[in-house]
């Protein structure tokens, strides 16, 4: 039990940072583009470097539905996967000119298609979940203010 409390305050020690929905994308994108051009140095174009931008995708999905606004939720499963195609052309193993390139594009996009449906799936379930949270706070706020009873206008002072 006690190493799952330090994990806790651990977490809670953490920024919190609230990103835009723009902000959340180019947040995305550069972390993958980022971890991939890190792969690529260790790695290489293999297989395993895939492997591993996949695995390294889902958390970096799932931190970008955390830290977006609550105002700009919507957009972070729309920009997860457009960052992992943004990050994919260093470990894509393409040769040659352009047409090489887009083909080891394409071929990796189909061969992994599993995490990238994998990390949509985690920032859209942590997306709802934190919008039926947000909307059940606001229920209560308003409730709450419902029960303090009718607000009183303030009165402007006249204008001379």
């Amino acid at each position: 039990m006690l190493p799952l409390y330090r994990f806790y305050r651990a977490l809670r020690r953490m920024p919190n940072p609230r990103l835009t929905g723009l902000g959340s994308g180019l947040f995305c994108a550069a972390t993958m583009f980022l971890l991939a051009c890190l792969l690529w140095l260790f790695f290489g174009s293999s297989n395993g470097s895939l492997v591993a931008y996949g695995v390294l995708f889902v958390p970096v999905s799932a931190l970008t539905a955390l830290w977006v606004r609550p105002v700009d939720l919507v957009t972070a499963p729309v920009a997860v996967p457009i960052a992992f195609v943004a990050g994919l052309p260093p470990v894509s193993g393409g040769s040659g000119g352009f047409g090489g390139q887009f083909m080891g594009l394409i071929t990796a996009l189909a061969l992994h298609a599993g995490w990238l449906y994998g990390g949509t799936l985690v920032a859209g379930v942590l997306v709802i979940v934190r919008r039926i949270r947000f909307l059940a706070q606001r229920r209560r706020a308003r409730a709450a203010a419902a029960a303090a009873g009718p607000r009183t206008p303030r009165r402007r002072m006249p204008a001379t």
